[in-house]
């Protein structure tokens, strides 16, 4: 069940990132929604009702909450640069997006001109950010760790990535 919840690993950020690194990661991340186009740009509405697993999203909408991420990611980032007092990560109802009428029935071209978008302006941001930037860092509940944004950034290009490794099992 493990391979299938989570194909590629559980995510495991590093304390510290080279630039080598944070370059393949946002490198990762700026090639994702190519990837994504391309492997679902022109499925059937019976290949977009697949699941990975019993119980998992549709295809459809594990595109739509990439690209719902892909901007959480991008204004969390953001947050943690404007607003001193952000010390703990904004956090969604993931389940609750998946079911809304835009993740189970809207068209996933919308969410793929979505994540288009969002992914060019956190590249943008992401890549230029100091070393005091990548060190600026606040709380995720969930993970129950401290995250600064280089390890943010590992965590976006694992995310986008996962959930490639989930449509492609739904798909095989």
């Amino acid at each position: 069940m493990d391979d299938r919840k989570f194909p590629i690993g559980p995510f495991a950020p590093q304390n510290s990132y080279s630039a080598e690194e944070l370059a393949q990661l946002i490198q990762t991340i700026e090639a994702s929604p190519a990837q994504y186009r391309q492997l679902v740009e022109h499925l059937s509405p019976t290949d977009l009702a697949k699941t990975y697993r019993d119980g998992s999203w549709t295809v459809q909408q594990l595109v739509h909450h990439v690209a719902d991420i892909q901007l959480l990611h991008f204004l969390r980032m953001k947050k943690a640069f404007t607003e001193p007092d952000y010390k703990e990560l904004t956090l969604i109802d993931m389940n609750g997006w998946a079911a809304t009428p835009d993740a189970t029935e809207a068209p996933i071209a919308d969410s793929l001109l979505l994540f288009d978008g969002a992914t060019l302006r956190y590249m943008y941001l992401a890549k230029s950010l100091t070393e005091p930037m990548l060190a600026i860092s606040y709380y995720h509940p969930v993970r129950q760790i401290q995250i600064n944004q280089a390890q943010a950034i590992a965590m976006t290009a694992w995310h986008v990535q996962h959930h490639l490794a989930h449509i492609k099992l739904a798909l095989a």
